[in-house]
């Protein structure tokens, strides 16, 4: 029905003042259209970036709220993460400003697959209000020692038993720049990478396993992006 039919407009005085307010309101109309039509979706996703904290965490998360989307992001400290300023190198950090700035994006603290390993005060029951209505899990877990397998295993791990058909998609460095991002043992690292992807690939029936260029955050960003949208669009 058009709100703005000749019925509903038969209370203004005056057929003039009628036929005005009739062009003003489908003008609107055609504007809401084109925003509206401008958009990839009709709905926005639910989209969990684990690790999401540091430049391609930030960067993504803001271009898929900024595109409609809920994004949660897992980091093993929401409350320093959310701070006004950085108190602590050792952990992730976006800032007040920046949440403030992007509202569809919430932290939420996870034990980041090492249960001896907790620093957030609120981590219990992440995976039920994380996961379960997630349409895509981005793992974007920093570091190459064995906790990063460790967040892979818990990831695969929950998304299974909460919510198997989520699109799962494990991102990480080139084998050929690894050295130059974080010198030594090359070959543990390799092979810790592979392993994570082995993960994924075994085990979940919706996935995808991204190498990414260093140095190009901007445009490796938008290519997580878009293989969200192409993936979730089928």
């Amino acid at each position: 029905h058009n709100l703005f039919c000749d019925r509903c407009l038969k209370r203004f005085q005056g057929a003039a003042h009628g036929e005005l307010t009739k062009m003003v309101c489908k003008s609107i109309l055609a504007l809401a259209a084109a925003v509206t039509s401008s958009s990839p979706f009709a709905y926005g996703f639910n989209i969990v970036l684990a690790g999401g904290t540091g430049n391609i965490g930030a960067s993504l998360s803001a271009a898929l709220a900024n595109d409609g989307h809920d994004v949660t992001i897992l980091c093993r400290n929401a409350f320093l993460a959310a701070a006004p300023g950085r108190a602590s190198s050792d952990f992730g950090w976006l800032g007040q400003g920046f949440l403030e700035k992007h509202p569809g994006i919430k932290l939420r603290d996870w034990d980041g697959g090492d249960l001896l390993d907790i620093v957030g005060q609120d981590f219990l029951g992440w995976q039920e209000d994380t996961l379960t209505e997630a349409d895509a899990v981005v793992n974007l877990v920093g570091g190459f020692t064995q906790q990063r397998e460790m967040a892979a295993e818990r990831i695969v791990r929950e998304s299974l038993r909460v919510n198997p058909l989520a699109l799962q998609i494990t991102v990480g460095p080139k084998d050929d720049e690894l050295e130059m991002i974080s010198p030594g043992a090359y070959t543990t690292k390799v092979a810790r990478l592979k392993q994570c992807e082995d993960l994924v690939s075994f085990n979940c029936a919706n996935f995808e396993c991204l190498r990414l260029e260093a140095n190009r955050v901007e445009e490796e960003c938008e290519r997580i992006k878009e293989l969200i949208y192409d993936q979730l669009k089928k």
